[in-house]
């Protein structure tokens, strides 16, 4: 069954915490789009640029099954200041799919107000900014719809926990007999 994400790329993103989900929700045969919060290249914290499917305007309004925030200080920065960013978010909340954000990134739905009372995680250097939320200090966080995570180390076991939402458990191992990395329940 095939699923639909959206993973919004802005300057200054998190590359490994974008580029392995990416790949591992695409090898699980999910339609991956990549969509740039302005025009063009987008780069990264570390230098990569990276050439974005679409643009974010092109599709924003479009219906997703889950939404990826990719961190990194200044991209979660330019996440959380774009407006069509937030609106999709908060729809694709309100229609009980999945919203799903790594390191700083977890940081926006705090900001859109969607944590409360909710058991997440996220990099130690931003938990502070995790209003009335439950902190978890976990690599990965499921609660409900909502999936966090602490950071680049902990990408792969994201996407897996991801890939599992989607798809579940039989999916993450199938994908890891060519990956070979650890997955959340040792799959």
């Amino acid at each position: 069954m095939e699923k639909k994400v959206l993973v919004p790329l802005a300057p200054g993103f998190e590359e490994i915490e974008a580029l392995a989900v990416v790949d591992i929700l695409r090898r699980a045969g999910a339609t991956v789009l990549v969509a740039g919060i302005g025009d063009g290249i987008v780069t990264g914290r570390s230098a990569v640029h990276v050439v974005p499917d679409v643009r974010l305007d092109e599709v924003y309004e479009e219906e997703f099954d889950m939404v990826v925030l990719p961190g990194g200080a200044p991209g979660t920065e330019n996440l959380k200041k774009d407006e069509r960013v937030k609106e999709v978010v908060r729809r694709l909340f309100e229609e009980g799919k999945y919203v799903t954000a790594i390191c700083a990134a977890p940081t926006v739905l705090s900001a859109i107000g969607l944590i409360e009372k909710k058991r997440v995680t996220c990099h130690p250097s931003v938990v502070g900014d995790m209003c009335r939320s439950e902190y978890v200090n976990e690599r990965v966080v499921v609660d409900g719809q909502l999936i966090t995570s602490q950071g680049p180390g902990t990408a792969i076991e994201f996407a897996y926990a991801l890939v599992e939402a989607l798809y579940g458990a039989e999916k993450v191992a199938e994908i890891n007999t060519g990956v070979l990395a650890p997955t959340p329940r040792g799959a």
